[in-house]
């Protein structure tokens, strides 16, 4: 072998275990990068999937909550009432206390809600004796409400309530009562006789619903001191004639015919839906004893 050859094969042998090393370097950072890119993969095919089910049950949520809507009610026709003492007109006001002054406003925690106003008049003749005579007006008005229902559903049973009172009053005698067509929705009249120390009084009162509003009209009449007992038939067509009149204030002021109805559903709010409710708990008309 010449000297040449085996200088060549020297320099291959140095050059061979360098190529190995740098060879096996080689793999073992391709396996070791090869590592963090399978973790990397698993990871986001882990992500991945906890995802998918987070939003899954999201959806599954909401699906159930648009299929289950909150229960609502109708509004209530009427919003608010008329001022009381204005509801019967300055005419019928004249026939029916003919010398009685402005009306006396009753107390309310809330006036669109509750509302009354009440009249009263003693002609005095002399020794003829006098005519007294007194009337008053009471509405009642009731939100819709989600818990108790429809305002006009409200007004209703309280207007039956309002009717049972009336012709329950203790030392009433010769009780009757008669539908009354024309007025509100539903209505109706109560007669009685009540004696009293000062002589008989004739009693009528009206109560009539128009839409979610209650209106309670009392009217009474003696003659005292030996002055003629009143006509019954007359003092019942002058109490219609007020009760119509009140509920054409109590529509009016609620925008007319129609009321002012709106297509909006109520919320519901504690204070609207408790007035009405504890306003119910109280007789909305005052008590013939006050006339004597």
């Amino acid at each position: 072998m010449s000297e040449g050859t085996m200088q060549l094969r020297a320099q291959r042998d140095q050059r061979d275990p360098q190529a190995k090393r740098a060879k096996r370097l080689t793999r073992v950072l391709v396996g070791a990068a090869a590592v963090p890119v399978m973790l990397v993969a698993a990871g986001c095919s882990s992500d991945s999937g906890s995802g998918d089910g987070k939003d899954k049950a999201a959806e599954e949520s909401a699906a159930s909550k648009s299929a289950s809507p909150s229960p609502t009610v109708q509004a209530a026709a009427f919003r608010k009432l008329p001022e009381p003492c204005s509801v019967v007109t300055k005419k019928t006001l004249d026939d029916l206390v003919p010398k009685g002054d402005s009306g006396k406003e009753g107390s309310s925690n809330d006036t669109a809600v509750r509302a009354s106003c009440s009249w009263d008049s003693l002609d005095d003749n002399g020794v003829k004796g006098s005519q007294f005579r007194w009337l008053s007006v009471s509405m009642l008005r009731f939100e819709s409400d989600v818990t108790r229902g429809e305002g006009d559903k409200l007004a209703h049973d309280y207007y039956q309530k309002q009717l049972k009172d009336a012709q329950g009053v203790e030392g009433a005698k010769s009780v009757k009562t008669a539908a009354v067509s024309g007025t509100g929705d539903e209505a109706s009249l109560v007669r009685y006789d009540l004696k009293k120390k000062e002589g008989t009084f004739k009693q009528q009162t009206v109560v009539t619903r128009v839409e979610n509003v209650v209106v309670t009209v009392d009217y009474n009449g003696a003659g005292l001191a030996g002055d003629k007992t009143p006509d019954a038939d007359d003092l019942a067509k002058d109490a219609q004639k007020a009760a119509k009149e009140a509920v054409a204030a109590v529509t009016k002021a609620n925008g007319g015919a129609d009321g002012g109805k709106s297509s909006g559903t109520p919320s519901g709010s504690p204070s609207a839906s408790k007035s009405p409710s504890d306003a119910a708990s109280q007789s909305a008309s005052a008590s013939p004893e006050k006339s004597g």
